[in-house]
């Protein structure tokens, strides 16, 4: 995959260098002629240069045509906006990235803006502190499409309303499934009527909003 990160700050390079690692082909846009040696000696040479990342020749020079990703990361939420608008409506580039400093400049990150994907950290956040003072024991495997569903895992608690019931009489959450059910390392289909015993590991794709619910009804309450 070929990958442009535009600001070679400490998130830029560090997933220059993650990218690099995992064998593809990025290259990384550092305005800031004094952190050029820096980035150089984390990162392959060829990787970095130096320049604007506004700057359309610029990116022409760094192949952005056959970028399949921009990650704009600077510290200026305008010159992240612009990259990503540069990229994807000048360049066509299939996925563009962003990262909001100031979350007061998020309702500006939209795909109207270039941004198929907005990274506000203080959003993220506040959602992962209230996810985990509501979700209690539950644990989230894997996001899906971009947050609103997750993989979640839960044990049975003995004192969960869903202890000792079948499937075919629990009331589910709208928006969610269930996938499996682990018992002592036996991996169950959720047939309707497998009864949930305490300790069973229950596998389910909900719905962000509905997973408070679920927590609910598999969990301690």
């Amino acid at each position: 995959m070929n990958v442009i990160i535009v600001g070679g700050g400490k998130v830029g390079a560090d997933l220059a260098g993650l990218l690099c690692a995992g064998g593809h082909r990025v290259r990384v846009i550092e305005l800031r002629p004094e952190r050029i040696p820096l980035l150089q000696s984390e990162l392959p040479p060829e990787v970095v240069v130096q320049g604007s990342g506004t700057d359309p020749a610029l990116l022409q020079s760094v192949d952005i045509r056959q970028a399949q990703v921009v990650a704009a990361v600077t510290g200026s939420d305008e010159t992240n906006l612009v990259v990503t608008n540069l990229a994807r409506l000048e360049f066509a580039v299939p996925r563009t990235i962003a990262r909001i400093n100031n979350p007061k400049n998020a309702w500006m990150f939209t795909p109207e803006m270039g941004v198929d994907v907005a990274l506000n950290q203080s959003d993220l956040m506040a959602h992962l502190i209230a996810e985990e003072m509501s979700l209690g024991d539950m644990m989230t495997l894997l996001k899906l499409r971009r947050g609103q569903f997750s993989l979640v895992e839960e044990k049975i608690d003995p004192k969960a309303p869903a202890a000792g019931k079948a499937l075919r009489d629990l009331t589910l959450p709208t928006e969610c499934n269930l996938v499996a059910v682990l018992r002592r390392g036996e991996l169950l289909l959720p047939k309707p009527e497998l009864v949930l015993r305490p300790g069973d590991e229950v596998l389910a794709v909900v719905h962000s909003d509905h997973a408070a619910a679920l927590a609910a009804l598999l969990g301690a309450g």
